[in-house]
């Protein structure tokens, strides 16, 4: 069993909330447009960090992480890129791969539009944690938590910071 924290665009914003809602995870999840090395430093001195770089990222983070990831965590397919889009409305950029082999779950930032939803076509749990930093028009910053367990999704929290 891993307890996955999960967040997208902070673009070089920091929190200290990170850290209180992430202290408790296995391991840390970012979809994208960090926004500074600073940032994925921090967050990896929390606990095991992966992440995918998104549009504002620029090239020490391109050469740290890359634009999609796809693992296995605890017998679950996973996908993660930034830009991907979501159900019935999936990005071309990902389009295809998704098609053909379908993670069991698929996660992507860039929206700032959080949305957890499933995809019955596919068969795969789509998560966009929306946005955690400061920059971009919505409204409430967003963290995701959650757990997988012999390849299921369990115990999804949706951790709303404070206003911008």
């Amino acid at each position: 069993m891993k307890r996955i924290g999960l967040l997208s665009d902070t673009h070089a914003f920091w929190d200290d909330k990170y850290e209180t809602y992430f202290t408790e995870c296995d391991e840390i999840w970012h979809a994208g447009d960090i926004g500074s090395v600073e940032v994925a430093d921090r967050l990896a001195a929390i606990r095991p960090f992966r992440a995918v770089v998104g549009n504002c990222d620029g090239g020490d983070l391109r050469r740290m992480f890359s634009q999609k990831l796809r693992w296995d965590c605890e017998g679950a397919d996973v996908l993660m890129t930034h830009i991907g889009g979501y159900p019935g409305h999936y990005d071309w950029s990902i389009r295809d791969q998704l098609y053909t082999r379908p993670p069991k779950l698929f996660i992507c930032g860039h929206s700032h539009i959080l949305k957890v939803q499933f995809d019955k076509h596919l068969n795969l749990l789509h998560i966009n944690p929306g946005a955690a930093g400061l920059q971009g028009w919505h409204q409430i910053r967003t963290l995701v938590r959650f757990t997988i367990e012999n390849a299921e999704f369990r115990n999804l929290e949706v951790i709303e910071l404070q206003k911008r």
